[in-house]
C-alpha cells in the first residue's frame, strides 16, 4: 500500500523557507518535541547544517557558536554525546567530525582523543561497539571508517578485519544487515556499502543483484521504501539512491517520479520535509530530501557525497580518495 498523491503540492524546492525552518529549529524550546529529541541536537545539527550548504546557505547558522557548542559535548574519553549531560556515542562522534570537517574547523576537536575512542570500540572480529554498552551493528563500522577517513587516521583501526566482518552481514539478495543473519535493509545497504568504498573493497559486492533489490524499492508514487513490503519514506531517497550512485546504477530507477515525491514532502507553509506528504516535517528527512535531489541533479544544488553525505566541494578539499569512482570506470 502506498500514499496516493491527489492534493495540490509544491513542485519546486522551496529553499528559502527550508532555509527559514532550519533556522527556527533551537527557538522552539516551548515544544515538547524539542525536549524529547535533545539527545539528537548534535545530530540535528549535522542535518541542518548539511542541508543549508547543499542548499548554498550555510552561513544561515554561526560557524562559532556551532563550534563553540560541538566542542562542549566532547567527554574526557574523546568521544560525543547527543547534548550536555548525555553519553558519548559514535554516532554523536561522526555528526561532531562531519560538521567540523565542513566548517574547516577541525582545531576545534581534540582529534587524538577523538580517535582514540573511535578506535578503543573495535572489537577483535572487526566489529563495532556503539558505546561502552556493547550494541554491534554495521552502522557501527561505517561510522568508524568515514570518522577515522576524515580525519586521515584510517591507519588506527584494522580495517582488513571490519571488512571481513561487513561481508559477514551480506544476505544472497546482495545486500546487508545490521549484523550476521539480519535481513538486508536499505540504510543498513548504505553503511555497508560505503564503509566497503572507504576500505576500497567494493570489489566485494554483487552489483547488479544489489542494484536490482535496490531499484526494486521504488513504488508506484515515485517514492522509496527500504524493504519489500514498507511505506514510502523520504529518508530513502537517501539510503537508497546514495548505495545506486556508489555502484553506478542510480539510473535505474525513475528520476522524475522521485524528484516529485520528495518535492511533494514539502511543508509549502513553514518549510521543511517530512517522510511523506501530509505528515509532521523535521530536520531529518529535510537534508535526506534535499541530499536525494543533490543526488538526482536537482538544479540550485550543491553536489552531494554519496559515501558521506557531505558536499563535495569538502572532499575535494581534503583530497579524500574515492574509491567507487574508479571502481565504476571498470564495470
Amino acid at each position: 500500500m502506498t500514499t496516493e498523491l491527489t492534493e495540490t503540492v509544491p513542485t519546486t524546492l522551496l529553499i528559502p523557507l527550508h532555509v527559514s525552518y532550519i533556522q527556527s529549529l533551537d527557538t522552539k524550546k516551548q515544544d515538547l518535541e524539542y525536549w524529547l529529541t535533545e539527545h539528537l541536537r548534535l545530530n540535528g545539527l549535522y542535518w541542518g547544517m548539511t542541508a543549508l550548504d547543499l542548499m548554498h546557505h550555510v552561513e544561515a547558522l554561526s560557524r562559532e557558536n556551532m563550534m563553540t557548542y560541538i566542542s562542549s559535548l566532547q567527554h574526557s574519553n574523546g568521544g560525543f554525546g547527543g547534548h550536555h549531560g548525555h553519553d558519548p556515542h559514535l554516532l554523536y562522534t561522526l555528526s561532531a567530525i562531519q560538521v567540523a570537517v565542513t566548517l574547516d574547523a577541525v582545531e576545534c576537536l581534540q582529534v587524538d582523543k577523538a580517535v582514540e575512542y573511535i578506535a578503543s570500540h573495535q572489537q577483535p572480529d572487526g566489529s563495532f561497539y556503539g558505546d561502552t554498552w556493547g550494541e554491534v551493528d554495521s552502522r557501527f563500522a561505517y561510522i568508524a571508517l568515514s570518522s577515522l577517513s576524515l580525519l586521515n587516521r584510517l591507519e588506527a583501526i584494522d580495517v582488513q578485519a571490519t571488512v571481513a566482518w561487513i561481508l559477514q552481514c551480506r544476505n544472497y539478495d546482495g545486500g546487508f544487515g545490521s549484523q550476521p543473519g539480519s535481513e538486508s535493509h536499505a540504510g543498513q545497504i548504505f553503511c555497508c556499502v560505503a564503509a566497503l568504498s572507504i576500505a576500497n573493497a567494493l570489489h566485494h559486492v554483487d552489483r547488479d543483484t544489489l542494484s536490482w533489490w535496490l531499484c526494486e524499492r521504488q513504488l508506484k508514487n515515485g517514492g522509496l521504501n527500504g524493504r519489500p513490503e514498507k511505506l514510502e519514506d523520504v529518508c530513502y531517497s537517501w539510503w537508497v539512491l546514495s548505495s545506486l550512485s556508489i555502484l553506478g546504477r542510480i539510473h535505474w530507477i525513475d528520476r522524475n517520479k522521485l524528484i516529485s515525491f520528495i518535492l511533494s514532502a514539502q511543508d509549502p507553509e513553514h518549510g521543511g520535509i517530512s517522510d511523506r506528504p501530509g505528515d509532521m516535517v523535521d530536520v531529518f528527512h529535510t537534508l535526506f530530501g534535499v541530499a536525494g535531489l543533490s543526488l538526482l541533479g536537482y538544479p540550485g544544488l550543491r553536489p552531494v557525497n554519496p559515501v558521506y553525505c557531505m558536499p563535495e566541494y569538502v572532499l575535494d578539499r581534503l583530497n579524500i580518495p574515492q574509491p567507487h569512482l574508479k571502481w565504476n570506470e571498470t564495470k
